[in-house]
């Protein structure tokens, strides 16, 4: 194979050790090799950094493995082109596998051109997604201790949810609060009811007669405490996400995004914080599609499409979009919204939800790129796409219901 650079460094990372192997090219033709291992404390990777920078390296590829080629990164980065490859691009042949043995075969491979490397935000941006993902991480704890709560209450047969929707809502939790101050008289819970809930006070207070113990009592204090407690932590990391934001985002730019059905400030942040606001480094929407996951997948055999499951991407940014696609399924006046029901009725739910999640990306491609507004293509788009297949789905459908349908131009009607 071609020779593209001449002078390489293949890194093979674990937890204590670096297996570090440099291949030079000759003048006279031919490679030269040498293997060394290092530690990975700083000073190790200190060493590692002048010994790759005295033999006169000037690519470096390591291999993704969790978190640990971080440390590496943060010490390499500057000196020299750095190459983050993705594992399954690194196979060898079963049976020849070391730390040597790989640490070798990354440097051919970078030596000859043959590695990609995965997309590596910047430093801000990186720690920008850490606090974007641990704040998702709470929030979903909270569901989890929500569905805990749930449980409790239907141990100790109280049925609250299945009279209120939000068991969690302003009424609920006054309800809550009261049972572990110690009140036990459903008719006195029933009355903190408020709004549209107390329409229903007659089923709460069947619903809130149950067999409290004080084992109960006891799981739904510190249940609740430790929902507080959750709130508290997600309002300190958003007050802290937003001014990390402020260097990628401008408020004229969050106010254009929030325009989009679906989308609220907190789906701009997760999205922000994965792709960031340059999209210089995505070729096209359709590379930022596949990268994400969020398009279907070419499988093929024998010039059949065998499936057309999505690829594997970016998890984080595929749930923020699904979760946004959900809001957006619910808009009525919105391309969204009728995108979603047309795609749900002949595909299901989960697809049409994937459906919308890929445009609001290719959406959010377009806005960041260009620096445009967002504007709605309207809930009749699909029908003015194609009119007259519309009208023979519309006919069809009458005639379905019994009816003789004839056809007319509105001008020789009037």
């Amino acid at each position: 194979m071609d020779t593209i650079f001449t002078n390489v460094a293949g890194l093979d990372v674990h937890q204590k050790t670096v297996v570090a192997c440099v291949r030079r090219s000759q003048p006279q033709g031919g490679f030269v090799e040498e293997v060394r291992t290092f530690g990975t404390m700083t000073n190790d990777l200190l060493d590692l950094s002048d010994w790759l920078e005295k033999v006169g390296i000037t690519h470096v590829a390591m291999e993704s493995t969790g978190v640990l080629w971080k440390p590496i990164w943060n010490i390499l980065d500057g000196r020299f082109e750095l190459l983050l490859v993705n594992p399954r691009e690194l196979k060898q042949v079963p049976g020849r596998k070391s730390d040597v043995n790989d640490a070798q075969w990354i440097a051919h491979l970078l030596q000859c051109g043959l590695l990609r490397s995965s997309f590596v935000p910047s430093r801000p941006q990186r720690e920008l997604r850490d606090l974007t993902r641990q704040r998702t991480q709470l929030v979903r704890e909270q569901t989890r201790i929500a569905n805990r709560l749930h449980k409790t209450l239907e141990d100790a047969n109280i049925k609250l949810g299945a009279v209120a929707s939000d068991i969690l809502g302003k009424s609920g939790r006054n309800m809550l609060n009261a049972i572990v101050a110690g009140e036990r008289d459903p008719k006195k819970l029933a009355e903190l009811a408020e709004k549209r809930l107390r329409g229903k006070i007659p089923e709460l207070r069947q619903a809130l007669r149950g067999h409290l113990t004080e084992h109960h009592v006891f799981l739904l204090q510190t249940l609740l405490e430790h929902l507080d407690f959750l709130d508290q932590q997600i309002t300190v990391f958003s007050q802290r996400i937003a001014v990390c934001l402020a260097p990628f985002l401008s408020p004229e730019q969050m106010k254009r995004l929030d325009a989009i059905p679906g989308l609220n400030r907190r789906t701009i942040e997760n999205v922000v914080a994965e792709i960031g606001t340059d999209m210089s480094r995505f070729p096209d929407a359709d590379h930022l599609s596949s990268w994400a996951g969020m398009c279907p997948g070419n499988e093929e055999s024998a010039g059949k499409r065998i499936r057309h499951r999505t690829t594997h991407g970016n998890g984080w940014l595929r749930s923020a979009l699904t979760e946004a696609a959900w809001a957006a399924s619910h808009t009525k006046r919105s391309y969204l919204g009728v995108q979603y029901r047309r795609l749900a009725a002949r595909r299901g739910r989960k697809r049409a939800l994937t459906a919308v999640g890929h445009t609001l990306l290719v959406i959010l491609y377009q806005m960041l790129k260009a620096e445009v507004s967002y504007k709605d293509l309207g809930p009749d788009f699909f029908d003015k796409l194609k009119p007259e297949q519309y009208r023979r789905y519309l006919v069809k459908r009458l005639e379905s219901l019994g009816f003789t349908v004839e056809i007319k131009p509105k001008d020789s009607a009037a």
